[in-house]
């Protein structure tokens, strides 16, 4: 038998990361009452900081940044004082050299020598004068902009590290939300030459970031919910989305605290599409279910080790273009902020590892990922062995959608039967979605789903779908420090996709792969 249903509004949410905070949020200040539910022990989801004896680590880096004014005022309002504006650097690391990206002309010449730059330039006009025709995969999207050869350089070793596949066998789509609007020439010109076309776009150079790591936002945000009578419950992961009639009724969790059932009007998921489809009760119909299921994830590990040194680079991030090490990345935490570590003498190192869950590296024992990340950073010549005193790990599965070959055909499958089905369930977020959301771009999704169940008729779907990069800036002079902002989302009667080729990429925020 059904729990009683709520006479008034009121809304369950799944996911306690930054889209179900968020939409709880915009609905406590209307006075619409809510709880969030959150599989996990802890807030934030993939924006969650770690605190291992003190060092305080990001799960990939979160940068805040947006053009969203809205987005930007809840920050501002939940962090004050304590969100600090840091300077960006990042550089590629390739054949023991470290280039700067964005590439510069004169960094890039330098570290490649004269023969090897002839030969971007040669194959970058070869793409010029005979691109391919087809633009499918990465490989080719790529190729035709900056050449192949550069290409093969900056950015086949680090991507197919990331997403485990080849680059022939990642969709196009992701180059194009990912890098767009950049270009080879485009580059050069800025780096050479003074820039006066104010319409040209750079990517910025810095950026926001919590004093203690972006968690610190989540967390001060849960505090604040309860405060105002807006539970946020841990240890309720979701076995059954019980439905009837075309509707929602209900939810039930298990965990910690036995069977709980929680009942709504309203219903918002930031859980990812795949595990929100296997719950459902009853079942959805078997194409439905199959499509959820071909749905793919890129699964993400941390190896943070606690180096005895002041200093070991200045950057944020480093992209390992090395194919003789499996790190992918590396972040320097102290860099992101002075506070996350607790000894300013030294110096907390983030190896990222891009993997599949459950295979060698996700189901190695923790030591043994410590000695190769120790190994590795040795190999990069960051670090001697002697200076490195600890190190722990943390594996964060479900952090990147695979967009592969017919990725947006099995959302939109899903997506039809849950919008006639389930016409009181709205999805949200990067993994609700299974769209590469930014942290900015989850919060307005969620944001404009609160805003529906107040009345409005935003469609999510088309949020992200916005013609600028998002890391991108004008360098056009202003009298005036303004705030670019995206254009409102397109009202569900004016624009409502509901074909694959209608379901657009989207931006990527989070950590940044690229």
């Amino acid at each position: 038998m059904f729990p009683a249903l709520p006479k008034e509004k009121f809304v369950v949410i799944i996911g306690a990361g930054p889209a179900g905070l968020t939409a709880a949020l915009e609905l406590s200040k209307h006075k619409v009452p809510a709880v969030v539910l959150e599989a996990d022990n802890t807030v934030g989801g993939l924006a969650r900081t770690v605190n291992y004896k003190g060092y305080l680590f990001d799960i990939g880096g979160h940068r805040f940044f947006t053009k969203w004014d809205e987005v930007n005022g809840i920050w501002q309002e939940v962090l004050g004082d304590k969100f600090l504006e840091r300077p960006r650097l990042s550089r590629i690391f390739y054949r023991k050299k470290f280039f700067y990206y964005p590439l510069q002309a004169r960094n890039a010449l330098s570290g490649l020598g004269l023969i090897e730059s002839l030969r971007i330039i040669a194959s970058y006009v070869r793409s010029r004068l005979s691109p391919s025709q087809k633009e499918e995969n990465l490989e080719q999207w790529v190729s035709n902009r900056f050449g192949k050869r550069l290409y093969e350089i900056f950015f086949k070793t680090y991507t197919e590290k990331v997403w485990g596949v080849p680059c022939t066998e990642i969709r196009s789509e992701w180059a194009a939300q990912r890098i767009r609007g950049l270009s080879l020439t485009t580059a050069v010109r800025n780096a050479l030459f003074k820039n006066n076309n104010h319409q040209v776009k750079s990517l910025i150079d810095r950026f926001h970031y919590p004093e203690r790591g972006p968690g610190q936002m989540w967390e001060m945000l849960t505090e604040r919910l309860r405060e105002t009578g807006t539970p946020v419950r841990l240890d309720r992961p979701v076995i059954r989305l019980v439905h009837e009639g075309g509707k929602m009724t209900h939810l039930v969790t298990r965990g910690l605290h036995g069977e709980e059932n929680f009942p709504g009007t309203h219903f918002i998921s930031s859980r990812p599409i795949r595990d929100l489809v296997n719950v459902l009760d009853p079942p959805d119909p078997e194409e439905a279910r199959l499509a959820a299921n071909s749905l793919r994830y890129r699964d993400f590990l941390i190896v943070s080790l606690i180096i005895n040194r002041k200093d070991v680079t200045p950057d944020n991030w480093i992209y390992v273009h090395d194919p003789g090490v499996r790190v992918g990345r590396l972040q320097n935490f102290k860099n992101w902020s002075p506070a996350m570590v607790p000894d300013p003498s030294k110096t907390c190192l983030g190896m990222e590892y891009f993997v599949f869950e459950g295979d060698e590296i996700w189901s190695s024992p923790d030591e043994r990922l410590i000695e190769m990340a120790k190994n590795e950073l040795v190999k990069l010549g960051l670090a001697r062995p002697e200076e490195i005193e600890d190190g722990t790990v943390v594996r964060m599965p479900k952090a990147y959608p695979v967009y592969d070959t017919g990725w947006a055909d099995q959302v939109a499958k899903v997506r039809r039967y849950l919008e006639q089905n389930l016409s009181n369930l709205q999805l949200v977020g990067r993994n609700g979605m299974h769209k590469y959301n930014n942290q900015d771009h989850s919060m307005m999704t969620a944001l404009c789903a609160a805003r529906n169940i107040m009345g409005s008729q935003y469609d999510l779907w088309t949020i992200n779908t916005e013609a600028d990069y998002h890391e991108e800036k004008s360098a056009e002079p202003s009298a005036e420090p303004s705030r670019p902002r995206y254009a409102e989302p397109p009202r569900l009667d004016k624009l409502c996709p509901s074909t694959a080729s209608e379901i657009a990429p989207s931006s990527a925020n989070r950590n940044s792969t690229w």
